[in-house]
Order: C-alpha cells, then sequence, then structure tokens
C-alpha cells in the first residue's frame, strides 16, 4: 500500500527539480556558471538570487533520498511474494539507464537517471548493511567530497585564482545558436556538454546522491517515514537546523555562484553546500510531511501526491515540453526568456502536471512510462487501465460495492480514491525517479 505523504513528498521534489532543470535548459549561460547579459533588472537578480538559494543542489538530494527509502519497500515486498529481488532490480536499472541515455541526448544532457541506475548497483551490493553502518557511509561521503572541494579551493587559490573562465559568454552564445538549430543541431550540443554534465556528476552530484541513498536506505530499514506522529519531534528539529544552518550554507553557496563564480571562493562554497545541503533538503522534507498531517493535509496530498505516482512519466514530459520551448525542437526560445518568466513556465507546467496527473491516474494504475518500465522489469503486462473504472463506467452499482466491501482502505480502491494517509494500487516497483 503506497504511504500518500511519501508520494506528496516526491510530488513537491520533483517541482524543485524543475525549477533548477529549466533555468539550464531556457539559458545556456546557466550552463557555463554565469548569468545572461541580457536580463539584468533587479528582478532577474532577485529569480536567480532565489532559485541558487533555495532550489539549487537541494532537491535531487530529496529524490535520492527516496530512491533509499522505496528500495527498502521493494526488498520487503520481493521478500513477501517470495521473489527473487536481484534479477528484477538490475532489470530497472537497465530500464532507467536506457531512459536516461535517450533523455540526456534527446532532450537534456544533466540527465540524473543514467546516474541512479550505476549508484543502484553499489546500493543492491550493500543491501545486507546495518542502518547505522549506512547512516555513517553517508557521513563519511559528504565529509571526503567537502574535503575535496576544500582542496580544490586551496590548488586554485595557490595558482593565482583567475576567476571565470573569460571565453565563457563566448562559449554560452555559440551553445544558444547551436540550440535554436535544427534537430540535429540539438542533439549535436547536447553531445557535446556531456563530457561537461558528467565531470560535474562525478565530482559532486554523484557523491551526494550516493549519501542520500544511503541515508533513505537507512530510514526505511526502520520504516522512518511510516507513523509520522511517532517522529513529530525529529521533524520538528530538522526544521530548526535545515532552516538554520543550512540555510545559511545556502546563501554563501548562491553567493559565490552569482558574485564570484570559477574561483577558489566558489570551490569553497561547493565545499559549504555539499555539508548543508542535505539539512536544508530535509527541512523540505520534514516541512512538506508534517503538511500532509495538518489541517490541510488532503489538499496537500490532492495537488502533489498523483505527481509524485507518475514522476518518471512527468520528469520526462517536463524535458519535452521545455526542449519544445526553448530548442529547435519547436520555439527555439533559449536566452529570449527573463528569468522570472523562466520561472512563471515552470509554475504552470507543474500545475498542469498535477491536473493531468490526478486526472490520469483515476482511470489508470501507473502513469505511462511507469508502466512500461514496470513491464520490463517484471517482464509481463500489467493491467493499466483501473477496472472500477471501467465498471463504473458500465454503471455497475452493485459491482462497485462488491470492491469497495473490505474497509476503509477498499472503499478507496474501489471509488479511485485515496483513504487518509495512503494511494491506492502499491506497485511491486516503486514508479517514478525514486525507486
Amino acid at each position: 500500500m503506497r504511504l500518500a505523504h511519501v508520494d506528496a513528498l516526491r510530488g513537491f521534489a520533483l517541482f524543485g527539480i524543475l525549477v533548477v532543470n529549466i533555468g539550464y535548459l531556457a539559458s545556456a549561460y546557466h550552463g557555463v556558471g554565469l548569468a545572461d547579459p541580457g536580463f539584468d533588472s533587479p528582478l532577474d537578480g532577485a529569480v536567480r538570487w532565489f532559485g541558487a538559494v533555495f532550489f539549487e543542489a537541494k532537491f535531487f538530494l530529496l529524490f535520492s533520498f527516496l530512491f533509499g527509502y522505496t528500495f527498502t519497500l521493494q526488498l520487503a515486498s520481493a521478500e513477501r511474494g517470495a521473489v527473487r529481488f536481484a534479477p528484477r532490480f538490475l532489470r530497472r536499472l537497465a530500464g532507467l539507464f536506457v531512459l536516461g541515455v535517450l533523455h540526456a541526448v534527446l532532450l537534456y544532457p544533466g540527465d540524473i537517471l543514467t546516474t541512479y541506475a550505476v549508484l543502484g548497483l553499489i546500493l543492491l551490493a550493500a543491501h545486507r548493511v546495518r542502518p547505522r553502518a549506512a547512516v555513517r557511509t553517508a557521513v563519511i561521503l559528504l565529509s571526503v567530497t567537502a574535503a575535496l572541494y576544500l582542496l580544490l579551493a586551496w590548488g586554485v587559490h595557490l595558482a593565482g585564482d583567475a576567476g571565470a573562465d573569460p571565453g565563457a559568454a563566448a562559449e554560452a552564445e555559440r551553445a544558444a545558436r547551436e540550440l535554436r538549430g535544427g534537430p540535429g543541431a540539438v542533439i549535436g550540443e547536447h553531445l557535446g556538454q556531456l563530457s561537461e554534465f558528467v565531470f560535474v556528476l562525478l565530482l559532486f552530484q554523484a557523491p551526494a546522491a550516493l549519501a542520500a541513498f544511503f541515508l533513505g536506505f537507512a530510514a526505511g530499514r526502520v520504516r522512518a517515514l511510516g507513523d509520522l506522529a511517532r517522529h513529530r519531534g525529529t521533524l520538528v528539529r530538522l526544521q530548526w537546523v535545515g532552516f538554520t544552518v543550512g540555510l545559511l550554507g545556502a546563501v554563501v553557496y548562491a553567493h559565490a555562484n552569482l558574485v564570484a563564480p570559477g574561483g577558489a571562493y566558489q570551490a569553497l562554497a561547493v565545499a559549504v553546500d555539499v555539508l548543508t545541503a542535505p539539512l536544508l533538503a530535509a527541512a523540505y522534507a520534514a516541512t512538506v510531511l508534517r503538511l500532509t498531517q495538518g489541517r490541510f493535509g488532503r489538499r496537500t496530498v490532492a495537488v502533489l501526491g498523483p505527481v509524485g505516482s507518475m514522476t518518471l512519466t512527468c520528469y520526462l514530459a517536463q524535458s519535452l515540453v521545455c526542449a519544445l520551448l526553448f530548442t529547435g525542437y519547436g520555439a527555439g526560445l533559449v536566452g529570449r526568456v527573463p528569468p522570472p518568466g523562466v520561472l512563471a513556465i515552470a509554475v504552470a507546467l507543474f500545475v498542469v502536471q498535477a491536473v493531468v496527473s490526478r486526472w490520469w491516474l483515476r482511470r489508470h494504475r501507473y502513469g505511462p512510462v511507469e508502466w512500461l518500465l514496470r513491464a520490463w522489469t517484471t517482464l509481463t503486462w500489467p493491467p493499466l487501465r483501473r477496472a472500477d473504472v471501467a465498471g463504473a463506467s458500465h454503471g455497475s452499482r452493485a459491482a462497485r460495492g462488491r470492491r469497495g466491501g473490505a474497509g476503509v482502505t477498499g472503499a478507496a480502491q474501489g471509488s479511485g480514491r485515496s483513504a487518509p494517509g495512503r494511494l491506492p494500487a502499491a506497485p511491486w516497483t516503486c514508479p517514478g525517479l525514486c525507486g
């Protein structure tokens, strides 16, 4: 049975991923670490600061945490069903990797699916580790990564700290021209950018994501998200620490990236961010989870939960829509929309996805891409449409009564709506990016 508050958290994480990714898709300058000189108004600057402080390098950690958490649920489900877990999980990782490669080449080089597929192998190999050992491993990974960036900062300082690459602006203009070209030019530019993105993934995103995997794994082993009322004190403490220490680290990170990119200060700020971004991400998670249990809990779940139930479909759809808007696949608006407009597009796109996802899941068990991935994972053709929807369309009230006669959860499944705190139809393979 799916936990509705976990799906809501996943949906919230997807919104943050969209806000970050759309910045790279809308401006080639963002990819080289510079602000577009064509948009230099105070409002443009304020939006850039808002994104750098509250969104960048935070939300992929939430996804990674949920990947590790749901991994434990999959393990438990396989054990209950006496199913061999490793072959299915390996097929699932292979499916994610293929989707990620296609996504990176065709739509967005900053894809994270391939990273998850590779790091998932490590998680599978370490699936017998104890929760405490998993937490220690995560702390070590983050500490070592931060230490490496501190060494990098020291090395850059000793080398003279030249700052930003003087040719970065010209490179951004060249990339924008290519992205406004035809499909061949767009794909060629994506292929050219892959080496730069791989460098960032290896040095920054992959270690942090793996650490979040292990933290989620440890939380899943003790079912930390299963009974939120029991952990209310912990959630409050996470909010206090995350919105103080974590937010302070985010300000340092944003200041370095927007004011002094490319130098020793930026490397130092990344080291600070590696250690503090997980705290801010944890504060976000605690806030959303508390909202799902409070006065506006049902509304929060109704808005975010459906998107969180089909995150893989929504993630790929976001890149497709943005590619049609900003590249030569469609309107070619890269570099032509100011930051406030880009943020407005992100919000509007997510609202549309929330509405469409809710409509889709009333009639179907999985999102389209989730269904394909599940079929490959299990080597079966799982039913896509909800049987209760077909029955309702024929007006069979008696059939609906039989489906809903097994208590509150049964009624929720029979009506296509969720019982409090849960969503119907838990698949063995959790859909979406999280695992």
